[in-house]
């Protein structure tokens, strides 16, 4: 007798309630990151990827145990991990002898691993060797790629897809600009990446438009791109596909007043507006003047 494999469903709300919470949506909440300490991790990786996720605060989730794990040899635990605690992006500390000083940045996509690049951290400079005022946490910061090689390299275009994905939160469509107080720079130079962090300081100038100063408040990170594992043209054009209902055509002639009413435009042909039938009432009823000058009209007409 074959054996039947059998869906259980939840029972009780809280069940439900994780369960749809858990499905797929057409808008989706802020990516959470998974910070992981590998299990030959040193003070310097350790050190740059809580700073990392201070960042990130309150996305993110840091693991303090070791992991004996090996990301580019097998990577399945982190796709469980990813999985269980609904973290699709994930930071690997680890070093050793090949690979010393390294943070493994990688993305899953539908708990499969989609991307991972490891950088190799060559200079770092916490946040407490700068004596200045830090932005607040949880911040929508603003995100800058300078260097040629984010433009021709494909690799690095991909880095910097990566990275967007990384350290952006909420997509807004507004800005205000008393409210743009962090930016996270990235450089491309030399096969390496720096990392850069600025306050922004908004100064008189003598018109309306201030004078906009950058701040160094740390850390600065200077990367060595080291070995890659980036998904293939096809996985990656299915990882990016989006419903077609999040962004509807829009229906022609159809708009909506600031009454939240809807209004349509009917287009027709050019009528006549002496021959239109209009409410007979005593009123309009032509005179006895009019009708005999009409008929005399017609009769000549006729003539």
């Amino acid at each position: 007798m074959p054996f039947i494999q059998r869906v259980k469903r939840p029972v009780t709300a809280k069940g439900r309630r994780i369960l749809l919470k858990k499905q797929p949506r057409f808008v989706e909440f802020p990516k959470q990151t998974m910070y992981v300490r590998g299990k030959k991790a040193n003070a310097l990786t350790m050190d740059c990827m809580k700073e990392i996720y201070q960042l990130k605060k309150p996305g993110g989730l840091l693991f303090t145990k070791k992991h004996d794990i090996l990301p580019f040899e097998n990577v399945g635990l982190l796709e469980n991990y990813s999985q269980r605690r609904g973290a699709s992006l994930f930071i690997f500390a680890s070093s050793n002898k090949k690979h010393p000083h390294s943070l493994i940045f990688g993305r899953t996509h539908d708990h499969q691993l989609l991307d991972m690049v490891e950088l190799e951290i060559e200079a770092f400079k916490s946040i407490k060797e700068f004596k200045t005022e830090h932005v607040a946490v949880g911040l929508k910061p603003c995100i800058l790629f300078a260097g040629e090689d984010f433009q021709t390299s494909y690799d690095h275009k991909r880095i910097q897809n990566l990275l967007v994905d990384m350290f952006q939160r909420e997509v807004v469509t507004d800005i205000r600009l008393q409210g743009l107080e962090h930016v996270i720079m990235f450089t491309a130079a030399d096969d390496k990446i720096f990392l850069r962090n600025y306050r922004v300081q908004l100064k008189k100038s003598g018109s309306r438009i201030p004078r906009v100063e950058l701040e160094e408040i740390g850390p600065a990170v200077d990367f060595r791109i080291g070995r890659k594992k980036l998904a293939t043209e096809d996985l990656f054009k299915s990882a990016c596909k989006q419903p077609t209902s999040i962004d509807p055509k829009p229906k022609k002639n159809i708009r909506t007043d600031a009454f939240g009413s809807k209004l349509g435009r009917v287009h027709m042909t050019k009528q006549d507006v002496n021959s239109l039938q209009t409410r007979k009432m005593k009123g309009l009823k032509k005179s006895y003047a009019e009708r005999k000058e009409q008929r005399s009209k017609k009769k000549s007409a006729s003539k």
